[in-house]
């Protein structure tokens, strides 16, 4: 018995431990243990029952990831799973925290499962490019309906306690302690007969599905990533063999997938992700309180970061101008707050209560209790840097000034405070009670509080952070605007905007470059442009299409045409925009010719690698890691393809001669 697995009996029930923090992950050393401790039970004849548990604030939350796509170190868990299933007396496992990957196919292994009832559980293997490998797509499909079966294994997503009593993933839901509660159900079995493994189990009536109907719509879903579709596959052929034989197969696919160059690009992604934002783990400085928070401009994106903030327990104070602009805003959080319960994300009771934690005012000195505000009001630097000198004026000294803009120069808004060293900007993506990710950007002066505020406040928000330097967009704006311009000029050289946005949502995007221009608006980066006319370098080509398509009052889905036309709700080709476009290549003498979608993304992304080269060069970035976890988490660049700088090692790109 190892350290990290141990075994005490006690009135003829055994209680084996996992203690191996802080997730209990199933490596090596806990597989070994576990094998030992299912040879002492079987050795002892005193233990009639055995309980499966583990320590500290989770059940096992899945395998060891950086063991994922190494060779196998025996005990593998497929072994140990079969050895629990096959031991002479029951085990009970009995869950609280998570459940998760090889975690739960260890607990399907056990003879009965018992839960917390705050518990989620889930296979989420596909998320990582491959399938459950210890018997998950078997053991479950023969416990729980086929239709729910499918649905754990190919979404990844995992399900509440609730949930799993109701599909029988779980036999019930503690009530009191969890270890007597697991306990009474070990003596509750041992007055029936030993309940027959899972694996030997009768397979369920696989014509509750469409099989066909339901893979088309997850390929639709997966936009380009294989493991769903072979994690269906999986359970589809699961259900259609005998136990045993199951078993093999579903191993044979799961070593397959996780030798994958998919699986390599999400193991990267999902490190990546843990890795963002690595210097703001060695400051020591202490963050603001973020009990109080407030946030001035009650726009859409105000609104998003109010509804993120009082989900997690803030209260907010939210400004806008006068009393009408106040309820309006007031009514936007209050719209966004219900249509987040209406979806499911939240509770009624929660909508209820994050509104409680609002206050709504127009007067800025109401501002002054609060220890950090972000700033949210349109993107104009001559309204921001009248919003930071009124708050500089009310708010004390130690209070972090925040900005969300998403283009402007941090350094200059600070500079109209007296204290620039209390200022950073806070990049949110809309909608930013949704998105992931959170770009916390370092000014010249910007000091390790409001770094460290920055990077507290990510967390209370769940939130990825990335630290990105002072440049126009700063890392994933900036990229953007690169790939968008050179999108653009590939329209000169012959390709039309639907056939690059086909090649994007091919490749996995979920939407190509010109349909994304049109859902955020042309307006916005119009006014940049011409804001930067001045100094634009005359030098360097540019290209006037979208321009021609603003003055023409097409500013994308809210003006019902931009690059489409949306007048009967759905996208449409429109050939006045194709006539702009020919008049253009005539005007511009531009030679015209075929491309291909591979070319095209080829292109796309080498764009974005040059653009990514540059931020790294200029110290803007901190890893090329970073850069694709922007791009990844807040551009909807296909994560099971890691991102445009992990693909630059890649033979992927190479390779792509058509999506």
């Amino acid at each position: 018995m190892t350290s990290f697995v141990s075994y005490e009996c006690r009135d003829g029930l055994a209680i084996v431990t996992i203690d191996n923090p802080p997730v209990n992950a199933l490596s090596h050393v806990v597989r070994a243990g576990l094998i030992d401790a299912v040879h002492a039970v079987e050795e002892d004849a005193a233990v009639r029952a055995v309980v499966l548990r583990c320590a500290g604030r989770t059940f096992v939350a899945g395998a060891d990831i950086r063991e994922l796509g190494q060779p196998p170190q025996a005990p593998i868990l497929p072994e140990v799973i079969e050895a629990i299933e096959g031991a002479r007396v029951p085990w009970i496992a009995a869950i609280h925290g998570t459940a998760l990957g090889g975690g739960l196919e260890l607990a399907l292994g056990c003879h009965a499962r018992i839960a917390d009832p705050g518990t989620k559980l889930g296979l989420p293997e596909v998320s990582l490019g491959t399938i459950p490998g210890a018997g998950g797509t078997v053991r479950l499909s023969r416990l729980v309906p086929i239709a729910d079966a499918v649905e754990l294994v190919t979404s990844g997503k995992p399900i509440d306690a609730d949930r799993a009593l109701k599909i029988g993933l779980v036999d019930r839901i503690a009530e009191g302690d969890l270890l007597e509660a697991a306990e009474a159900l070990a003596r509750e079995l041992l007055t029936h007969p030993m309940p027959a493994p899972l694996v030997d189990r009768p397979c369920p009536d696989a014509e509750t599905v469409d099989w066909n109907s339901t893979a088309t719509a997850l390929a639709r879903k997966a936009r380009g990533a294989q493991a769903p579709l072979e994690a269906l596959e999986a359970v589809r052929e699961s259900i259609s063999l005998s136990g045993r034989d199951a078993l093999r197969k579903e191993r044979e696919r799961f070593r397959r997938l996780v030798i994958s160059e998919e699986a390599a690009a999400l193991r990267y992604a999902f490190f990546s992700e843990r890795n963002a934002g690595k210097s703001l783990a060695a400051i020591k400085a202490e963050p603001a309180d973020l009990s109080h928070v407030g946030v001035v401009g009650g726009g859409t994106m105000g609104a998003g970061i109010a509804v993120a903030l009082l989900l997690s327990g803030t209260a907010v104070s939210l400004l806008e101008r006068d009393e009408a602009t106040v309820a309006a805003a007031r009514q936007r959080v209050l719209e966004t707050l219900q249509a987040s319960a209406a979806r499911g994300a939240i509770t009624l009771t929660q909508a209820d209560d994050a509104l409680e934690r609002l206050t709504a005012t127009h007067d800025y000195v109401s501002l002054s209790a609060c220890p950090l505000v972000i700033e949210a009001v349109f993107e104009d630097v001559d309204v921001k840097k009248q919003v930071f000198a009124q708050l500089d004026a009310v708010m004390p000294l130690e209070a972090v000034l925040a900005t969300n803009t998403s283009y402007l120069d941090v350094d200059a808004l600070a500079e109209t405070t007296a204290n620039p060293a209390r200022v950073l900007g806070l990049h949110f993506f809309a909608p930013a009670h949704v998105m992931k990710l959170l770009e916390i950007v370092r000014g010249k002066r910007t000091n390790d509080r409001a770094l460290a505020t920055g990077s507290a406040l990510a967390k209370r928000l769940k939130k990825i952070a990335v630290v990105s330097g002072v440049c126009h967009g700063f890392i994933g704006n900036r990229i953007l605007a690169a790939y968008r311009r050179d999108c653009e000029f590939m329209l000169l050289e012959g390709a039309l905007p639907a056939q690059i946005d086909s090649a994007m949502t091919a490749f996995g995007f979920p939407m190509g470059i010109f349909a994304v221009q049109d859902l955020s608006g042309l307006d916005i980066a119009w006014a940049q442009r011409r804001a930067a006319r001045a100094t634009r370098d005359r030098s360097q080509p540019y290209c006037h299409i979208s321009d021609r398509l603003c003055e023409l009052g097409r500013l994308g889905r809210k003006a019902t045409k931009g690059w489409y036309d949306y007048s009967t709700g759905e996208p449409q080709t429109d050939p006045a925009v194709t006539r702009i476009i020919e008049d253009e290549r005539v005007r511009t003498a531009s030679t015209v010719r075929r491309f291909s979608d591979g070319e095209i993304i080829r292109r796309v992304i080498r764009v974005m690698q040059q653009e990514g080269e540059a931020l790294l060069a200029e110290g803007i970035a901190e890893s090329a890691a970073d850069i694709d976890v922007v791009m990844v988490s807040g551009y909807g660049f296909p994560r099971h393809r890691g991102g445009p700088m992990y693909m630059s090692g890649s033979k992927a790109l190479q390779a792509t001669d058509a999506p």
